[in-house]
């Protein structure tokens, strides 16, 4: 591995572009800064975070772009495993075909098993190549366009109630109708009841509103919030570690449940529909390990019935575009929601891509991704592999 400087080359033009074959691979990082702090349970913040991403350019000039951003503390992953994940990676990559991301990432697999975070970044930038060449945006080749706009929630952090009802409140203006409400930073289940008592009341009925502690809760916490607020119209999400402690929450509760952070694979998805504690799942492309695998757990969530949140764990324009052209290729009914993750971090990595509206959301129209981050925003590559 070497670091040095990368500009990113143009991609060739017109549409149908041959590919070409990877000639080389770069790394940059990009420190991303949310406009508000994410308190959560369990002591966990993000505020500011490290976005990784990964650029493949082939002999014929274009050039895909993929990204990750783990937030410290929230799965197995971090922001400086993936350089050298990449570099291990790369004898499968250098001289491949990029179009049909899933071949080349059968030969990381061989390379490297797991690193699910790592080889999402990757298979981004495949399928970012592969659109390009086909001269079409990613949602034609991920099932065609089911949706022109998508539903967009708002994420609330842990704050005091009446704080965290003035942020719904300010989101609802701007068209937002679903409410996630972060839970347990102060560990005091009585103030979790009140701060979804407080947001339910300040959207009034009708929007989505959903209280997730990101694994942070004891059972009997979890229960006792829920049973406090069983006269509601609310949702819980992923209460605590494990799915059988969530399951327990829900059957307790007869609250509706989303997974989060205990899906990521099929495997996971099936032992959460056998429980029956998977109303609704976040598909986080970063957990599942790229579009590849998250088209896969796309399909599977379809046959099990499960609503779906597509979307990515952090990140700016690149993870956004990828996570919104797989929701747009999926049938609306079961598309619970969706995130503008860069719409809460600063600096956007592409001023030019997609922004809420009313909200909701509508994936780009250009070729692959169709977003291309500023290189004056990411500078130097930390790796180049060639």
């Amino acid at each position: 591995m070497t670091a040095g400087l990368a500009e990113p080359r143009a991609a060739a033009a017109g549409p149908g572009a041959a590919a070409g074959r990877i000639a080389e691979i770069a790394v940059h990082q990009a420190e991303l800064t949310s406009h508000t702090p994410y308190y959560m349970a369990d002591g966990k913040t993000c505020d500011r975070v490290t976005s990784v991403l990964v650029r493949l350019t082939t002999d014929a000039g274009l050039v895909g772009w993929g990204e990750v951003c783990p937030i410290p503390g929230y799965l197995p992953a971090h922001a400086g495993g993936v350089a050298p994940a990449v570099e291990a990676m790369a004898p499968a990559l250098l001289g491949a075909d990029p179009v049909g991301p899933e071949a080349a990432m059968a030969a990381c697999d061989r390379l490297l098993p797991g690193h699910a975070y790592a080889k999402s970044a990757v298979d981004i930038a495949l399928w970012d190549l592969t659109g390009q060449a086909a001269g079409l945006p990613l949602w034609r080749l991920l099932g065609g366009r089911r949706a022109q706009t998508l539903p967009l929630y708002h994420s609330i952090t842990c704050v005091a109630p009446e704080r965290m009802a003035a942020i719904a409140r300010e989101a609802q203006a701007g068209g937002i109708a679903q409410f996630q409400a972060k839970l347990g930073a102060d560990a005091d289940w009585q103030a979790d009841a009140e701060r979804l008592r407080a947001v339910r009341r300040a959207v009034g009925p009708g929007p989505l509103v959903y209280g997730d502690w990101n694994c942070g809760a004891a059972t009997l916490d979890a229960i006792r919030v829920g049973r406090a607020v069983a006269d509601l119209d609310v949702m819980l999400e992923q209460p605590c570690r494990s799915l059988e402690e969530c399951a327990e929450v829900r059957r307790a509760t007869g609250l509706a449940m989303k997974i989060d952070e205990n899906a990521h694979d099929t495997a996971s998805l099936l032992a959460a529909h056998r429980l029956g504690c998977m109303d609704a799942v976040a598909i986080k492309l970063s957990k599942f390990g790229g579009l590849s695998a998250a088209r896969r757990a796309r399909d599977l969530c379809l046959h099990l019935g499960a609503m779906m949140v597509i979307e990515d764990v952090w990140g700016s324009d690149i993870a956004t575009a990828a996570a919104l052209h797989l929701a747009a290729a999926t049938p609306p009914e079961r598309v619970m929601n969706v995130c503008d993750l860069s719409g809460y971090v600063a600096p956007r990595l592409d001023p030019a891509g997609p922004v809420r509206s009313a909200g909701r959301i509508a994936p780009p129209e250009g070729p692959g991704l169709g977003v291309r981050p500023d290189a004056g925003v990411l500078g130097p590559a930390i790796a180049i592999l060639a």
